[in-house]
């Protein structure tokens, strides 16, 4: 007998710019907080793109996951979880 074949669901992609219904509250530090703020700013003024903090999470974590489901045990987040 044939086994169904399972499939991993693909890569989440960021959601962009649009209305969201879920949310969570993600706690930063200040030294944190600047750094995303500044890095907002230099795409603003480096790369000409507009992007508000919350876009910029929403892509790092889907850059995040889709390299957790690429890579696995070898991935950076697994790698940074782990720590030193």
């Amino acid at each position: 007998m044939r086994r169904p074949r399972v499939t991993k669901p693909s890569s989440p992609q960021p959601s962009g710019r649009q209305r969201h219904d879920e949310k969570i509250t993600v706690y930063i530090s200040a030294t944190e907080l600047l750094a995303l703020e500044q890095t907002r700013l230099t795409l603003r003024a480096d790369h000409g793109l507009s992007a508000d903090r919350g876009r910029i999470v929403r892509e790092a974590v889907a850059v995040l996951l889709a390299d957790f489901e690429e890579h696995g045990d070898g991935s950076m987040l697994v790698q940074r979880l782990d720590g030193p």
